[in-house]
Formats: C-alpha cells, sequence, structure tokens
C-alpha cells in the first residue's frame, strides 16, 4: 500500500492524504475543510475502485471556486494512477 499526500489550493482543506492498493483507495484523511463532508467522503471511498472514484469526484465545484476538496482529491488520485 502506498500513501500520498497531496497540498491543496483554493479550498479549505489544506491537505488531503489517500493510500492506493491495487487500485482501490484507502485511508481518505483531510487537514481543514468542512469535518461532516470530509469524513464522509473518506468513509464513501474506502476500498472503491480509484479509477471510480476519480470519475465521481473530479468536476465536483465548492460555491463558484472552480474546485473542491472532492475534485483536489481525484485530482491527486489520478496523479497517483499515472505514477
Amino acid at each position: 500500500m502506498k500513501t500520498y499526500t497531496i497540498n491543496t489550493s483554493g479550498i479549505c482543506a489544506m491537505q488531503i492524504s489517500f493510500s492506493l492498493d491495487k487500485g482501490n483507495v484507502y485511508n481518505v484523511q483531510f487537514v481543514g475543510g468542512c469535518p461532516g463532508n470530509t469524513v464522509a467522503i473518506g468513509k464513501l471511498l474506502e476500498g472503491t475502485s480509484a479509477k471510480r472514484a476519480v470519475e465521481l469526484l473530479k468536476g465536483n465545484d465548492c460555491d463558484g471556486k472552480g474546485t473542491s476538496c472532492a475534485d483536489q482529491l481525484a485530482c491527486g488520485i489520478e496523479k497517483a494512477l499515472l505514477k
């Protein structure tokens, strides 16, 4: 299992970490952000296919910011899959 950390920009969460194992997402954690939403995202994604997580979350917008915690997590997962 490999763990990744993303330093975010333009959103409430300052950092996001997650692990990938055999193409699935685990241990999603946000530093900052709205706890109700960020904890829920982690619970919902636990064990989910990384590709599916990207499909679900990429492009989600938070209040016209052009990005969101979910979007930046998706972008981070996408980059990790390319490594």
